[in-house]
């Protein structure tokens, strides 16, 4: 397949000074839709060209480049209080995604801005950092009913928490994946595996081969693709980066397994390949195959990511990219509650939207 724009952009930003008025707009557009505009900033200032660009457009990317910026001065200091809050409760503090790259110093973090911070922590501790997180100011604005049995019985989350006076959000997690989704992981294999921070506080990040699966999970199986362009650079980043060690591979492998997570596995892997050029050890790209699906779903599930993945940011790809994103978030409520779960809570959803349209 041809070589996606933005991908195109981010590897090569050098060229993007030929770029005439009309594809810098295309170009400006798309990557803020994608949640890629900052990302194509400190592309462009690392390769020491950013003066190079038209004012018009340095003015976008400059503003997203300040955005970011602005999140990375303080999300430590967000970490912090929330390390306060749950200093007496005898939980690991997982930091999980875009919080987990920053406070890590992995490569996703580069330009790479974020609405929420997402922790795991221990389930049987889910009441008391709780508790403790409302008593230092998180509150859920969730107030239906519903919408907090959703949350608590069904999700692997609770509700999300607003902190009154800092206007964050933070997701509490208990694993990766929902209780009730087709693949369901285990938590006591993640905190097993995970590897503590050196930050004030009782933090950990995944060990490195869940934090690629679970970045892959997010991908193939939330059916939210609007950033899906980013959330696969973000699998590419971290395989680039921890698959310098040999070792990582038969672990990713081996903890694929363990979770259940193979076929997501050989989806993000191949998308990875075909969009972003990633490249794998031999034995590696041979042995995922034994996760391979058969011809026709795999020739299917191909496609629909691949146009879901490039989405209208890629030319003349709209109708069919909105059509094919709307069958992966289709996909992703299937795999993540049963049907006889899944019906009522669509049938439900789509009532409450009629209603406060």
């Amino acid at each position: 397949m041809s070589e996606h724009p933005i991908v195109a952009a981010l590897k090569r930003p050098q060229a993007l000074q030929r770029l005439s008025s009309r594809e810098w707009e295309w170009l400006i557009g798309h990557a803020r839709a994608a949640q890629l505009l900052a990302r194509l900033a400190v592309a462009i200032e690392r390769a020491n060209c950013f003066d190079e660009i038209p004012p018009g457009p340095r003015r976008h990317l400059d503003w997203a480049r300040r955005q970011w910026l602005a999140q990375r001065r303080t999300l430590p200091w967000d970490v912090d209080i929330i390390g306060s809050a749950l200093a007496g409760i005898d939980t690991p503090i997982v930091l999980l995604k875009g919080t987990a790259y920053q406070m890590a110093g992995l490569p996703p973090a580069a330009g790479r801005t974020y609405t929420d911070i997402d922790i795991m922590v221990r389930r049987d501790r889910l009441d008391a950092v709780e508790a403790a997180l409302g008593q230092h100011g998180w509150a859920s604005d969730k107030v239906d009913a519903y919408d907090q049995h959703y949350y608590r019985t069904w999700m692997h989350e609770l509700p999300p928490l607003h902190h009154v006076f800092r206007h964050t959000v933070l997701d509490v997690h208990h694993t990766i994946a929902p209780p009730t989704a087709r693949h369901r992981v285990e938590a006591a294999p993640l905190f097993a595996a995970a590897r503590k921070l050196e930050l004030r506080g009782n933090f950990y990040v995944l060990g490195p081969a869940d934090m690629v699966l679970h970045s892959i999970t997010h991908l193939v199986q939330e059916g939210e693709f609007e950033h899906g362009l980013r959330d696969l650079m973000d699998v590419g980043d971290l395989l680039g980066h921890f698959g310098r060690e040999p070792a990582f591979w038969p672990d990713l492998l081996a903890r694929a397994e363990r979770h259940g997570l193979g076929r997501p596995l050989y989806y993000a892997a191949h998308q990875a390949r075909n969009f972003l050029g990633t490249e794998f050890p031999p034995d590696f790209a041979a042995a995922i195959e034994r996760f391979r699906p058969d011809g026709l779903t795999r020739r299917v599930m191909a496609a629909v990511l691949s146009a879901g993945l490039a989405g209208e940011e890629r030319h003349g790809a709209g109708g069919f990219a909105r059509f094919c994103r709307w069958l992966l978030y289709v996909r992703g409520h299937y795999l993540r509650m049963p049907l006889r779960l899944l019906i009522p809570h669509l049938v439900r959803k789509s009532f409450r939207r009629g209603a406060e349209a």
